[in-house]
């Protein structure tokens, strides 16, 4: 399932555009050859795409290269098979075993998207179809007047690109792909500039923890994976529900995302080997957990050993490359309003009871950074860009692997003061399945709602009755970063809260959008009801929302009556020309609950549908989770 988000013509930066090739579609300054198909196109020049022909004919995809659809193809000439060959010890094409022909074959097509090198912004990489991620990175040809220069995964470059074809469009590479089927840990091990967080990785046995690839017990018929299932969403004038199709995964997959320290990076910190960092995570962990501080020193697998909390805390459960952790591209640049607060996501991570913070600021994406574009008090580590990192491939089989600029800790000061803020949590950012099965950033696609089987959802449970599916990113509708997610049914459903940085008092807030097709629900912390039913309809919301005006004085006065009526609205920092915190009395937030919560435990929230009607849904947007230092400051929170 295709993961590009597909924008309109945009001239920001490099364009971003792709849609159906027909002959009005191919942008004029592309070669266009739209009397034959990507099958033809090969067929029109076998003295130099033969090889690869026959790859596709013995792995019988190249029939499919000759039908009606949208795919891109990255074509290898001759001379990139021949090297394959050598590489390989094989004599010919035909001394390739079938299984790795298939491999090959589905490594070099994007299925149902037709990828310009025009595309490379900062929206996400599209999947081939082996569901491997398609890396396009740029560079300048110094011997060419610094001409841009494109590489698929690093280490193939375009030589002959953008070739519109009917179905699609073919971009020429010297070089084959070859996607690592390692695992993530073996992957990294082969890097000379991680030899000492490898070993740590194996000492604390993390290395096993990220391990996974596959869920064997998920199955999913073939029919909701390619036709879809019809869901109730919404109702129409006419009082009936309207139907949208919701497209399942058809495999549920394990993968991680590791944020790591080069040993250049210890070096400049004085630490030379493993036992310099097991001291030196000694001395931070100590410092942040004192309670623990001496008591499992020497046990390395222990949850609560400083060594393995340093590991842990740099691994998140869900791939992500780097466009993937705060939304960017069309979203940002249309919808985000930075000059109040920078784009912003969190993450719980393998470190128990831990949370990261992913800012992006100044054209760059930073981990625990406090403050707004360059006025930074903590400047946090920075993730670096593909083309920062070198040559050396970082996606392995089941996730991905970034280099980071700084020693990355979950520090005393990044618990108790970086992330002494409100935490507005996406609520696609609430399950790593939403991630891995590439539901999160999907952009306007024609499906553009992926369903979720019950009891397949990590960190979410949901009664028989209930439906759950994750929207397509759209910056035109009114929910925050442009997507959310549709609860229906007679529903059931809790869902785990990320865990809070340090313990305290904090609310608990629902932030979602208003309509008379909405249901009532009855919200529980920890299966405590969380006060009176909440109804997401207008007609009974009474939440007390004003327009601003121009007398500050009044407008404080209607955020205070809001509150004592456990309301908030929208915030001043997302939505564009109109910041939804002046959109009507459609956007707000809802106070759950006020409680004291603890670093060490585990929070569930659950809404359970009140009203006997199936037509009746939920459309989840974001949770917050601000402590009594920011709600309760003497200067106020603030609107952002």
């Amino acid at each position: 399932m295709n993961r590009f988000r597909i924008s309109f013509l945009s001239i920001l930066g490099i364009l971003a555009v792709f849609t159906a090739c027909s002959d009005d579609d191919i942008p004029d300054n592309f070669y266009s050859s739209t009397k034959v198909t990507a099958a033809g196109f090969i067929e029109a020049d076998e003295e130099q795409y033969g090889e690869f022909h026959q790859i596709l004919d013995r792995a019988n995809y190249f029939s499919m290269l000759a039908t009606y659809g949208e795919y891109t193809l990255f074509l290898p000439n001759n001379a990139a098979v021949d090297t394959y060959l050598s590489e390989n010890g094989y004599r010919s094409v035909d001394d390739i075993p079938l299984e790795m022909c298939d491999t090959l074959a589905r490594t070099h097509i994007v299925k149902t998207v037709a990828l310009f090198t025009t595309d490379i912004s900062g929206e996400s990489m599209p999947m081939n179809m082996n569901d491997r991620y398609i890396e396009l990175s740029t560079d300048s040809d110094v011997t060419n007047n610094n001409a841009l220069i494109v590489y698929v995964n690093k280490r193939s470059r375009i030589i002959e690109k953008d070739d519109s074809v009917t179905n699609g469009v073919v971009h020429v590479i010297d070089r084959m792909l070859t996607a690592s089927n390692q695992f993530l840990p073996d992957l990294m091990e082969e890097d000379p500039q991680l030899t000492i967080f490898c070993e740590a990785l194996r000492l604390t046995g993390m290395a096993d923890s990220i391990s996974k690839y596959l869920d064997e017990t998920y199955t999913c018929g073939d029919d909701s994976v390619t036709k879809g299932v019809k869901v109730k969403y919404s109702t129409g004038s006419n009082g009936q529900a309207n139907l949208l199709t919701a497209y399942f995964p058809e495999k549920r997959y394990f993968k991680f995302s590791a944020f790591v320290e080069t040993d250049s990076i210890y070096r400049a910190h004085g630490i030379n080997d493993l036992d310099d960092l097991k001291a030196y995570a000694k001395q931070v962990y100590d410092q942040s957990y004192p309670e623990d501080a001496g008591l499992y020193d020497d046990d390395f697998k222990n949850r609560k050993n400083p060594l393995n909390r340093f590991v842990s805390y740099h691994l998140i459960n869900r791939i992500g490359l780097y466009e993937d952790w705060v939304t960017l591209g069309t979203i940002l640049e249309n919808c985000h309003i930075t000059n109040v607060a920078d784009p912003e996501d969190y993450y719980e991570t393998m470190a128990p009871h831990s949370i990261m913070r992913f800012c992006y600021a100044s054209d760059q994406l930073f981990i625990n950074r406090k403050g707004v574009a360059r006025n930074a008090s903590v400047r946090g580590v920075r993730v670096l860009k593909r083309e920062e990192s070198g040559g050396q491939q970082q996606s392995a089989m089941n996730g991905v692997y970034h280099y980071i600029d700084d020693i990355l800790t979950y520090s005393d000061n990044v618990r108790n003061n970086v992330l002494n803020r409100r935490l507005r949590i996406d609520g696609t950012t609430m399950s790593p399945d939403f991630m891995n099965a590439n539901a999160r950033v999907h952009w306007m696609e024609q499906s553009h709602l992926t369903g979720f089987k019950n009891a397949y959802v990590t960190d979410w449970k949901m009664s028989d009755e209930t439906f759950v599916g994750v929207h397509s990113e759209q910056q035109s509708w009114w929910s925050y970063e442009g997507n959310a997610i549709c609860v229906s049914g007679i529903y059931d459903i809790s869902m785990k809260l990320p865990p809070v940085p340090f313990s305290g008092t904090w609310e608990i807030r629902m932030g979602f959008s208003q309509g008379e097709d909405r249901g009532v629900a009855q919200v529980y912390l920890n299966n405590e009801p969380c006060g009176i039913p909440v109804s997401f309809r207008h007609s009974d919301t009474y939440s007390g929302w004003e327009a601003d005006t121009e007398d500050e004085d009044y407008n404080l006065a209607v955020d205070k009556a809001m509150r004592n009526r456990g309301f908030m609205k929208a915030m001043d920092s997302y939505g564009g020309d109109t910041p939804f915190r002046n959109r009507a009395n459609t956007l707000v937030r809802r106070i759950l609950t006020k409680q004291y919560l603890s670093t060490e435990q585990d929070y569930w929230l659950r809404f359970r549908q009140v009203l006997d009607d199936e037509n009746l849904y939920m459309s989840f947007d974001y949770i917050e989770l601000c402590p009594k230092s920011v709600y309760d400051s003497p200067e106020g929170e603030d609107r952002h």
